[in-house]
């Protein structure tokens, strides 16, 4: 016959409550240390060409997303244009990059920094050269002797497609534009021939500086790789993993504004960062007038 002791209600209730407070301790700072294990503070890397208006736009959202995922403190940097985003990622300075496709080519070229989502794309990311309403020219080689403008180093449609268009070619001066808009305001005011740029940029600029109107003179057909998120290679994997994982499983309006494509697969740059390498030898020759091409 088993003998049943008597049990001690206030003990075990006690020993219960201790219990499920530890229980709850340990949950809280295992969920603490995971949250707390991202950096306290990264910096979002992103070309704004002087437009600010549109970064709280296209890019508050996912800053207010990333700090509450990742518990850390999301700083928004803009540089102006494509030059001076070559120079923060040489250094790493950033720890996440909206990169277009040229200066994503740079960045994974460097090994600084790695592709995990995919920026938007498509027929819009063509090179094309642009000259006004009442150009004469008709093709590439009628701007032999002429002023052109490209974009700034780090540009795909602006600078390395166009150099790789125009080679062989010697022209009286080359502009580096700092932004596709003024680009187009040279080209307005007749002190340019032709001005390079991305089918995007020239849709969105056009309207804004003349009522004259332009042509497309020439579109590249290359293919040219989507833009991708960039994270930085000084991040460690676990880091990384929690960026993709938070990217990836944003609310569909993160994606909308920013740009970029949940998901998607990783832009292969192999091509075009074969056609940087071979544009890059005549890159001194731009400053000369003229400047011959080869």
């Amino acid at each position: 016959m088993i003998k049943i002791l008597p049990s001690s209600p206030g003990f075990t209730i006690k020993m219960l409550s201790r219990t499920l407070l530890l229980i709850s301790v340990l949950i809280a700072l295992f969920g603490c240390q995971s949250r707390q294990s991202f950096p306290e503070r990264i910096t979002l890397g992103v070309v704004s060409f002087g437009e600010s208006e549109k970064l709280e736009k296209n890019y508050g959202e996912l800053k207010t997303y990333l700090e509450d995922e990742l518990n850390s403190i999301v700083e928004l940097e803009p540089t102006y244009n494509e030059r001076q985003a070559i120079s923060q990622i040489n250094d790493n300075a950033w720890e996440i990059v909206v990169a277009s496709p040229g200066l994503a080519a740079i960045a994974v070229s460097k090994g600084n920094y790695l592709p995990i989502l995919p920026l938007e794309g498509g027929l819009n990311s063509r090179s094309v050269f642009i000259v006004r309403q009442d150009s004469p020219l008709k093709n590439l080689n009628q701007l032999n002797g002429k002023a052109v403008a490209l974009g700034q180093p780090g540009s795909a449609t602006g600078y390395y497609l166009a150099l790789y268009n125009l080679h062989g070619l010697t022209l009286s001066e080359v502009r580096l534009a700092s932004t596709p808009k003024q680009a187009l305001e040279w080209l307005a005011d007749g002190e340019i021939a032709a001005a390079a740029m991305s089918l995007e940029q020239y849709n969105t600029y056009r309207a804004q500086v003349s009522q004259n109107g332009f042509r497309m003179l020439f579109q590249d057909q290359h293919h040219v790789p989507n833009g991708a998120i960039l994270v930085s290679e000084k991040l460690s994997q676990i880091e990384q993993e929690a960026l993709y994982k938070a990217l990836s499983n944003a609310p569909p309006m993160i994606p909308a504004s920013a740009g970029y494509v949940a998901n998607g697969p990783i832009p292969d740059y192999k091509d075009l960062m074969e056609i940087i390498k071979q544009v890059t030898p005549i890159t001194p020759n731009l400053q000369k007038k003229p400047a011959p091409l080869y």
